[in-house]
């Protein structure tokens, strides 16, 4: 019967360790970068922000269509410049529906961020959980079209 030998044995499972620390820690580095890359701080002001407004439901017309008073219905064209961003800001009290008309950008929320490219066809909804921020990381401007319900002015 063979006797156990420490050196022996830390010879050959010591190189094995060390692969196994080095796989670890390059995996760490990267799942490190990848969440710092996708969490970038929310910006706090509109930079490069262009709006037209559409279309406006008065608050007459909602109270008597739906019962709804003290609101208008707004549709509106909102366009980012490129390298420019949209602040945080919330939808607690403001229901939308945003549509990516031209271009691409980027919306950030505490989980994450989504890309919304015009070739997208789906509407990001705004709804009383959501808040959230833009960037247009592109080279191009981005054009949106945002319907949505606010208080009446």
């Amino acid at each position: 019967m063979k006797q156990f030998n420490p050196v022996e044995s830390s010879k050959r499972t010591g190189p094995r360790l060390m692969v196994a620390f080095v796989a670890v820690l390059t995996v760490g580095v990267f799942i490190g970068y990848g969440y710092g890359a996708s969490h970038r701080e929310p910006p706090t002001k509109h930079k490069g922000v262009s709006v037209a407004k559409l279309g406006v439901l008065s608050e007459a017309s909602l109270k008597a269509q739906v019962g709804l008073s003290g609101h208008i219905m707004q549709l509106r064209e909102i366009t980012l410049a490129p390298g420019r961003a949209i602040a945080k800001h919330s939808h607690a009290k403001r229901p939308g529906l945003v549509w990516t008309l031209s271009g691409s950008w980027t919306e950030g929320r505490a989980s994450g961020e989504t890309n919304y490219p015009a070739t997208k066809k789906v509407a990001l909804v705004e709804d009383e959980s959501t808040e959230h921020w833009f960037w247009n990381d592109e080279k191009e401007p981005v054009t949106v079209v945002v319907c949505d319900i606010v208080p009446a002015p």
